[in-house]
């Protein structure tokens, strides 16, 4: 049955690229790295209960977990190129199977994106990909670039993923053919990887990290790589309007703020370059919105106009003290 289950997604994950030589169905893949590009490496593993709700469709399952290893090469300005895949089942659900590699490989087709190898094997649901990508020499993007009197920016919306979470907590029935639930539902499914963003920003953003597990958190990764604080202003940040519709501001705030899931990329520029980069990551379609700016210290301030705040939480951590 594993073998079957192996071939279901192979079949439906199939992808041809010349630099694979050797992919599924040896014990390892055989690749290689164009001339001129290094390899950008990164690895997530999602669990049912932790990073998914339980019942989530097994497609949107496929998705989200090719999604969000698709947003960490997007913040370090990588174009993907293969990935590995674990599979943790509880059983042998072949129904499961089909629709998981069919939410896979629907945002894998459109980045040719080719599945080279993994494993399935029994026990709690959880998904490990490991995706591989390329970036033309000395040009990745990282998160220690940043210095003082450079802009903070994010693509996107804020609030959004973890809107459709609070919502799906709620049960509440009435919301059940809302347009707005629906977004806020889809953005939390079926994050969408800024990687067009990510590679119009070589050679531009002094530093970027994508936001998974809350702005003020993954922000604050970004400053103490570069040794740097920063100063938000929480007017500027951009939410969506079915975020504001169904949540009031305050709610909407902290979800912005410190919600996680977002899948966007927030990243610092001179602030000289500010406006050419907003023009060229509207023209890609995602936008992005000033909402700070880096300062000398160590510190994130977080203000309300002229009024400081201080949010109860920065983000998710798997481990709290």
């Amino acid at each position: 049955m594993e073998f079957q289950l192996i071939e279901r997604i192979r079949e439906a994950t199939a992808q041809s690229r010349e630099d694979v030589h050797l992919g599924i169905g040896d014990d390892a893949a055989v690749l290689a790295v164009p001339a001129g590009q290094e390899l950008a490496m990164a690895i997530d593993t999602l669990v049912e209960g932790v990073h998914f709700p339980h019942g989530t469709a097994p497609a949107d399952v496929g998705w989200k977990a090719l999604a969000v290893n698709l947003s960490d090469l997007a913040a370090m300005g990588a174009s993907p190129a293969w990935a590995m895949l674990a599979l943790t089942l509880p059983q042998p659900d072949e129904a499961f199977v089909e629709g998981f590699a069919q939410g896979f490989a629907e945002l894998a087709r459109p980045h040719r994106l080719a599945l080279v190898g993994g494993d399935t094997t029994r026990g709690p649901l959880a998904v490990s990909v490991a995706i591989h990508g390329f970036v033309p020499t000395g040009q990745a993007l990282v998160r220690g670039g940043a210095r003082a009197g450079d802009a903070v920016l994010v693509t996107g919306t804020l609030g959004d993923g973890a809107a459709g979470l609070r919502l799906l907590q709620r049960r509440d029935p009435g919301l059940a053919d809302d347009p707005r639930a629906t977004y806020l539902l889809e953005r939390l499914n079926r994050p969408t990887p800024r990687l067009a963003a990510g590679m119009a920003l070589r050679g531009r953003a002094s530093a970027c990290i994508d936001v998974s597990d809350g702005l003020l958190a993954d922000l604050g990764h970004l400053c103490a790589a570069s040794g740097v604080g920063a100063e938000i202003d929480v007017q500027h940040l951009p939410r969506s309007p079915a975020l504001l519709a169904l949540f009031d501001e305050n709610a909407s705030i902290e979800l912005a703020l410190s919600g996680g899931d977002d899948y966007e990329l927030c990243f610092t520029v001179p602030a000289a370059q500010v406006a050419a980069v907003q023009a060229d990551l509207a023209r890609l379609g995602c936008g992005a919105t000033r909402i700070g700016r880096i300062v000398e210290g160590r510190d994130i301030a977080v203000r309300d106009g002229e009024r400081p705040l201080a949010p109860a939480r920065t983000g998710w951590d798997h481990f709290p003290a």
